[in-house]
């Protein structure tokens, strides 16, 4: 794996000026960010040797290069789910790929149910802790190269990233949940009691992703900001139809609002603070 990881990193350098400080997974319904990135250059995942393919409505497929917030970042428009039929380690590659780029800490965002009766639908919740409910990517031989055989998950996301983000939400006056996001394999939404028992054990959104790139990042020490965009509710006594076109459609409606915390937390970030 660590050879194909090198080569897809090498074309993508050797196509692209732009040497990335920030990388930023968008999830369902949510590739307008890449509007505001300033001088884009774009791949094509179908263009990057060993990349998977976006198989899903609402993930375009492309690497997107440029300026948010004054700093160089590279946007994945478009992610890779385990329900697609990948496995870990492809679901997750990219992740690997932007290490290699050199970036220095990872924004993640996604579509989810949310489950703690105080949320409603369109609200933001920074993510401070997750429950990890699909197969572990590290599973089988460890890499040295890229980490360690037991990394630690103690902070799986950033604190300091979550103050800032915290800051700038009451900043910009845009009210900002908090909570922990259980993964899940999919691509079934919740039944109600799965709902409840999500909650149950802790968790306050539900979704399909994100959990497996944050733990290959936190595995090559890669500093965390992750947000879930509440576009369904799994709430007691409120769960009701849901479809992946009514996640979208939510997804889009709250984007704008999450780019300009993401743009402005870029335009107040140290990367050096960090490590």
């Amino acid at each position: 794996m660590l050879k194909q990881i090198k080569e897809s990193a090498s074309f993508v350098k050797s196509k692209v000026s732009i040497a990335p400080e920030v990388g930023i997974i968008l999830g369902t319904g949510l590739g307008g960010l890449v509007q505001s990135i300033e001088s884009p250059q774009v791949l094509e995942y179908k263009d990057i040797p060993h990349f998977p393919l976006s198989t899903v409505e609402g993930h375009s497929g492309k690497l997107i290069f440029g300026t948010l917030g004054g700093k160089k970042v590279v946007a994945m428009q478009g992610r890779f789910h385990f329900y697609e039929g990948y496995n870990m380690q492809q679901v997750t590659f990219p992740v690997r790929v932007m290490k290699f780029l050199g970036i220095q800490c990872l924004f993640v965002s996604n579509a989810s149910g949310g489950m703690n009766p105080n949320f409603a639908v369109g609200d933001l919740m920074i993510i401070n802790d997750h429950i990890n409910c699909l197969p572990n990517p590290l599973i089988g031989k460890n890499i040295e190269e890229l980490g360690p055989r037991f990394p630690d998950m103690s902070e799986p996301y950033s604190k300091k990233l979550i103050a800032l983000g915290e800051s700038v939400g009451k900043k910009l006056g845009i009210p900002l949940q908090k909570g922990c996001y259980v993964g899940t394999t999919g691509p079934t939404f919740e039944t109600p009691r799965e709902y409840h028992y999500f909650h149950a054990i802790g968790g306050d959104a539900v979704g399909m992703s994100t959990v497996p790139e944050v733990i290959v990042a936190r595995h090559m020490s890669i500093p965390v900001f992750a947000m879930s965009i509440i576009t369904d509710l799994g709430v007691d006594g409120q769960v009701c139809t849901v479809s992946h076109e009514e996640v979208q459609a939510q997804g889009a409606k709250a984007e704008k609002k999450m780019t300009q915390i993401m743009t402005e937390m870029l335009q107040s970030l140290d990367t050096n603070e960090l490590k």
